[in-house]
């Protein structure tokens, strides 16, 4: 394998590191105490049947050991704090550290549920400043916290439809999903009862309005729509599609996963959604993935209000906060308390700080570098819609398939350039996808880098297009039976027998 087209890390610095309990030895421990001088309980006594008939097995390590084994293990991730995160649909967007000190103010990261409502008026009035700049930002008018994440979240916004529907009489029985939905979106309608319909994309990649008014009828409680889509196009038709649902009695959901690509330009109440939902853990850099948990409060129209999962937050007439629970036709809790508080304080941090102008700079740098790296790739990679491109962009590995290369050779090959790979053959609408959304994170210098891997890995796949499919070369393990993996997963450790 040559090197030299790689600007990148092209091998891990740190060495390999097993199991804590492959450095286990009987008696090791990563502590000295003087010998226990109080009496001892009877643990029998105070246990019972309760009491473990033989000791966990846990490993026995020293102490350097320990420091030895974990910080090893933490050089082996990426994260958003070592380089890009390319993967479109996600929004890996950098979370600024002024979040996480604010999160940790021991008046907030301290206070317990279920203190009175007197000594929380502090946290309670958090709740309700981003509940209102939430609701400002979607052109709404009312909002829950509650839900943990967007796939919760969609399910409570399809949850609000339904008792709707269901106040005036008739359910309904269908939901229509575009093809370029998440994937979360006809699980979410199945979840909540309703039989999930297909709605194809027009050759410019968005709703196809024809086929919208041939389905769409009194069956129908409405159409889940992601805006922009997956494939990165906003649907400009949206006011149309709108109208078209609500002159039939459907309502109109917005998944709000993409909101990246509109806080500040574009409200979603403004151009006809009664509900949707946002993903605080993509676009107001609360923490994502395993640095979670996640937040997706639902936003919603007037008529939704009634719905609402209880409590919510109001303010009475002398500025007191309280919890309100006296909601008749709510549709209950969705989630235990009320919500993922600590990530809705590190929302309103990210808000605050970055005022109007910020966000809506935040949106257009997205934007911005979504197309930069469209512009010097397109032509290199198969791009299959003409269409403008939002936050992210898609290609296609059509180029590359000529020489038996697949979108994930080529997710592989970048990690030897150093960058996590895009997201792969996702959305299924395009054959061999490569979604790429850097966000506004992203200064030109790594944009640079990542569009120079891009197009090395390109001349690659045309000149030696053997070294792609066998990466990557430079991690400890290199291809691995992902089949196996899931079909067959090894959840725990075992110990040699002997």
């Amino acid at each position: 394998m040559s090197d030299k087209n790689i600007k990148k890390v092209s091998s891990h610095p740190s060495q390999n590191e097993g199991l804590i309990f492959e450095h286990s030895s009987p008696g090791k421990k990563a502590y000295r105490l003087r010998q226990l001088d109080v009496p001892t309980v009877d643990a029998a006594k105070e246990l019972g049947s309760a009491l473990r008939g033989e000791a966990a097995a846990l490993p026995e390590v020293s102490e350097i050991e320990i420091i030895r084994h974990f910080t090893r293990l933490s050089t082996w991730n990426y994260a958003v704090d070592y380089g890009m995160y390319p993967l479109g649909s996600c929004t890996m967007k950098y979370n600024p550290r002024v979040n996480e000190v604010v999160a940790r103010l021991e008046g907030l990261a301290g206070a317990h549920p279920y203190q009175p409502e007197a000594a929380a008026q502090g946290v309670l009035r958090v709740m309700k400043t981003l509940a209102d700049q939430l609701i400002e930002i979607c052109g709404m008018d009312a909002i829950t916290l509650q839900p943990a994440a967007g796939a919760h979240g969609e399910l409570t916004g399809i949850l609000l439809m339904r008792a709707y529907l269901e106040s005036k009489g008739n359910p309904r029985k269908k939901i229509l999903i575009p093809d370029s939905a998440h994937g979360t979106n006809p699980a979410t309608a199945a979840m909540v009862g309703y039989e999930v319909e297909n709605l194809p994309s027009d050759p410019s990649g968005m709703v196809d309005l024809a086929a919208l008014e041939a389905q769409m009828n009194e069956d129908v409680a409405g159409l889940m729509l992601t805006n922009p889509n997956t494939l990165g196009i906003f649907d400009a038709q949206i006011g149309k599609i709108a109208e078209i649902l609500h002159r039939k009695g459907g309502l109109l959901y917005m998944d709000g996963a993409n909101m990246n690509a509109l806080v500040g330009k574009a409200r979603p109440g403004d151009f006809g959604v009664d509900v949707m939902h946002l993903n605080l853990h993509k676009t107001f850099s609360t923490p994502h993935g395993g640095g979670g948990p996640g937040s997706g409060p639902v936003a919603c129209k007037k008529h939704l209000e009634p719905f609402l999962p209880k409590p919510i937050v109001v303010e009475g007439a002398n500025g007191q906060l309280r919890l309100d629970y006296d909601r008749p036709q709510s549709v209950g809790r969705v989630r235990a308390f009320f919500g993922n508080f600590g990530m809705h304080v590190r929302a309103l941090a990210y808000i605050m700080a970055n005022g109007p102008d910020g966000l809506r700079q935040t949106t257009e740098d997205a934007v911005m570098n979504a197309n930069y790296v469209r512009s010097k790739l397109a032509g290199i990679y198969d791009l299959p819609y003409a269409t403008p491109s939002m936050h992210e962009v898609v290609f296609s590995d059509k180029l590359q398939t000529k020489n038996g290369i697949k979108t994930g050779d080529i997710a592989k090959r970048l990690i030897d350039y150093g960058f996590h790979p895009y997201t792969v053959s996702f959305p299924m609408v395009v054959h061999g996808a490569l979604m790429i959304e850097p966000t506004e994170s992203e200064p030109l210098e790594e944009l640079d880098l990542f569009i120079d891997a891009m197009k090395s890995i390109a001349e690659e796949c045309a000149s030696e297009p053997e070294l792609v499919k066998g990466a990557p070369h430079s991690t400890r393990l290199s291809r691995l039976d992902e089949t196996a993996a899931a079909r067959k997963p090894i959840l725990r450790w075992k110990p040699e027998t002997k």
